[in-house]
């Protein structure tokens, strides 16, 4: 019992690096820990002026900071988890906004559909507004309608402003290689319809040769037949040779059919295109310019040298075609306009020029311009021959072809100069394409920080104007209260001052039962009235257990050296 391999469609795909995007492949380790780098930098760089958050998570908010890198590191590979993983993070920890940009950025422009882009939009900034709002009260910048317009500007300038440049620069990619993938099918048929047109006038001249290579050798094998039958009766010695002479003629015909039969049926041309021995001498011209008369095509002839019956067929050939091709594309493309055909015969070089002036009426728009196939076809020909052969518009909005033929081409000359049937120019890697790699890296870096640049300044801008709405309630550190610890009262107000103790002295309320010891901060109170405002904070056990406020009258002295002038005690 024979086992067969399982379809391809069994083999699991590769699996994607975790550092991917879609179509990526290669290098995703290294890229993802050089983003990793500056994304840690960024993040502590911004995370400096946010104590208060460092206190409140109680040494939380690096784990919170090494979180948003990771999710920015995979935001290719998991798009969606990236942007909304970072939005919900930074209601909480704002130091991770730009970090959200950079993924708000690059999710939208992976995603091709409108809606989905809108969608992820709305649900990332709508979790960043919601996370500001409920982490605020808890994490200590302000209330919850604070946390709240700080969620709603930070939503805006790092999650919808980025996605929508995401989505534009998704877009223009996507136009790019659509329009590339186009250019490259055009060019590929282009090439396809070149080559196509050269192979059909290479058959066209295979078929001509095989007409009269297969021609002489027909004679060739009658002359031969018959001298081996005139030998039989009076050299019959002689008879054999002329019999191995009449067999390679036969067989080198039936060679000739066979390799040029590869080349499949073509059509025979009828009526005056008809290929003849008298095809492209000045009676076969003339013939041509008499049909296009009197098709209403008004055709004028000129003929200088003698006439062309004593070249090969082959140069009178490439001339009947290159009339014919050019008087043809009259009739289509330039109806009732003027036409010139003019022949020079010289010594080495046959010149064949057929010009026509702009068309009284432009050709329909079915016609169009044509394809370029037939002119395609008459340069391969003239080429095989050695010539060549231009075609062109003129400058009053005519054409003309021009053909030059060498009157007597060198044997070999078919395959002289001539290139393959498809062609393309070759692109060098050199020195120069590295070169512009690295300049579209360099160019897309210094892009990128150009736009982290504009997304942090109108943060900032945004920011301000929250702060500037709802007070200083940001950066103000937070108020004493029962139950902080002496620590955390330290580093709100002034330390102890024995100034403001001696003041205290015998005019402060009773200390509560449980207090081990008391604060009494400078610069706590506002003078009123001649008494003087205090402030006490009572701990036990480096808890503040209470908080007293009272009033001491302000003592006044006279100045010994400067009688009338008091000083405040």
């Amino acid at each position: 019992m024979s086992t067969s391999a399982p379809p391809a469609s069994a083999h699991p795909p590769p699996a994607r690096s975790l550092f991917a995007g879609p179509g990526e492949d290669g290098r995703q380790l290294w890229r993802a820990a050089g983003e990793a780098v500056p994304a840690t930098v960024l993040v502590v760089l911004v995370h400096q002026g946010e104590s208060e958050i460092d206190a409140r998570l109680r040494g939380g908010a690096a784990a919170l900071g090494l979180l948003g890198v990771a999710l920015v590191v995979v935001r290719r590979r998991f798009p969606v988890a990236g942007v909304l993983g970072l939005a919900a993070l930074m209601g909480v920890m704002p130091s991770v906004a730009l970090l959200t940009a950079v993924a708000a950025h690059t999710s939208t422009r992976q995603r091709e559909t409108p809606r989905r882009r809108g969608a992820l939009l709305l649900v990332a900034a709508a979790a960043a507004m919601a996370t500001g709002a409920v982490s605020a009260p808890v994490v200590g910048p302000g209330s919850w309608s604070f946390g709240l317009a700080l969620g709603a500007v930070l939503a805006v300038t790092t999650v919808i402003v980025p996605g929508l440049v995401g989505a534009a620069a998704g877009q223009q990619d996507r136009l790019l290689r659509a329009w590339r993938e186009r250019t490259a099918a055009a060019e590929e048929a282009r090439r396809l319809a070149d080559s196509e047109a050269r192979v059909r006038e290479r058959s066209r001249i295979a078929a001509e040769m095989h007409d009269l290579v297969g021609h002489r050798l027909s004679l060739v094998s009658l002359h031969a037949g018959g001298l081996e039958l005139a030998l039989g009766r009076t050299a019959p010695e002689l008879r054999d040779e002329a019999a191995v002479v009449g067999r390679a003629s036969r067989d080198a015909m039936q060679e000739l059919r066979e390799v040029l039969g590869v080349l499949g049926p073509l059509g025979r041309d009828t009526g005056t295109d008809a290929l003849t021995d008298a095809t492209g001498t000045r009676a076969d011209v003339e013939a041509l310019i008499a049909e296009s008369r009197s098709g209403g095509i008004p055709v004028g002839f000129s003929w200088e040298g003698p006439d062309l019956d004593a070249r090969p067929a082959r140069v009178r050939r490439a001339v009947h075609r290159v009339v014919r091709e050019s008087l043809t594309n009259v009739h289509r493309y330039a109806a009732g306009a003027q036409v010139t055909v003019a022949v020079r015969h010289g010594d080495a070089l046959v010149e064949v020029r057929v010009r026509n002036d702009a068309p009284p009426v432009p050709p329909a728009a079915t016609t169009g311009l044509g394809t370029g196939r037939g002119l395609i076809g008459l340069r391969e020909r003239v080429t095989l021959l050695g010539g060549d052969l231009e075609a062109g518009r003129t400058p009053d909005g005519g054409f003309a072809v021009a053909a030059g033929i060498p009157a007597d081409p060198r044997f070999g000359a078919e395959t002289a100069d001539v290139q393959p049937y498809e062609t393309e120019p070759a692109v060098a890697d050199g020195p120069g394409s590295g070169l512009s790699t690295l300049q579209r890296h360099l160019a897309g870096a210094v892009t990128g920080l150009l736009g982290l640049t504009g997304v942090g300044v109108m943060m900032l801008f945004g920011v301000a104007l929250v702060v500037d709405a709802y007070g200083p309630v940001y950066h103000r550190p937070e108020m004493p209260r029962v139950g902080m610890s002496r620590e955390q009262v330290q580093r709100v107000v002034s330390g102890d001052d024995d100034t403001v103790r001696a003041a205290a002295a015998g005019r402060e309320p009773p200390r509560p039962a449980s207090a081990s010891d008391c604060l009494y901060p400078w610069g706590s109170g506002m003078a009123k009235g001649g008494r003087l405002e205090l402030v006490r904070y009572c701990f036990r056990a480096d808890t503040l257990i209470a908080i007293d406020r009272f009033t001491v009258p302000i003592v006044t002295e006279e100045d010994p050296t400067h009688p009338g002038r008091t000083t405040h005690d």
